[in-house]
């Protein structure tokens, strides 16, 4: 694996933990909340935003206005499984979601969330690095590279390993800011 391709699977791995990051609500309502919230739809999942359109209209207030008015149930099914903070209501035609202020119970809850977050980022990118070593050493014994082109090789995956994990810690002590200080 060449450093590019090593780079751009960690990049890839940091931009799912950003994606993680973005579900996670700090102070005010987005609709990215409830993005991979799936909903059972004509008999398959289908990810909440292709079921209808979400507005915010303030802060803390999330309306959901499915396509097909049959789909309220399932939405409303979907949103208390996803177990968001928020109790969904329906009127029959929209469905209001109310986030209430965050309690500090709740903060530490998504703090944690946070960490774990970072730690499953950290792990993917301790796998790409084993994967990458493991095509190096592989290169070595076929007779492909030499033992000291092995090892510069070894240095410069940990020294990008390191890079990334360093970005994870960093982006991991922003967010869990974000949400204790909001």
């Amino acid at each position: 694996m060449d450093t590019k391709t090593l780079q751009d699977h960690m990049e890839k791995t940091i931009g799912s933990l950003q994606q993680n990051f973005v579900g996670l609500r700090a102070g005010r309502v987005t609709p990215a909340i409830v993005a991979k919230v799936m909903v059972n739809a004509y008999g398959s999942e289908l990810p909440l935003p292709q079921a209808g359109n979400i507005g915010v209209p303030d802060g803390r207030t999330m309306i959901i206005e499915p396509w097909d008015k049959t789909l309220i149930k399932e939405i409303v099914t979907a949103l208390q499984k996803a177990n968001l903070g928020a109790n969904p209501t329906s009127d029959g035609n929209l469905i209001r979601l109310p986030f209430p202020p965050l309690s500090q119970e709740r903060r530490q809850e998504l703090a944690k969330m946070v960490k774990k977050y970072g730690e499953d980022a950290k792990v993917a990118i301790r796998n790409i690095r084993r994967d990458a070593i493991e095509q190096v050493k592989k290169a070595e014994k076929s007779k492909e590279i030499s033992e000291d082109e092995r090892f510069k090789r070894e240095e410069e995956i940990q020294k990008t390993t390191d890079k990334y994990s360093k970005k994870v810690d960093e982006l991991v002590v922003q967010k869990e800011k974000e949400i204790l200080e909001s």
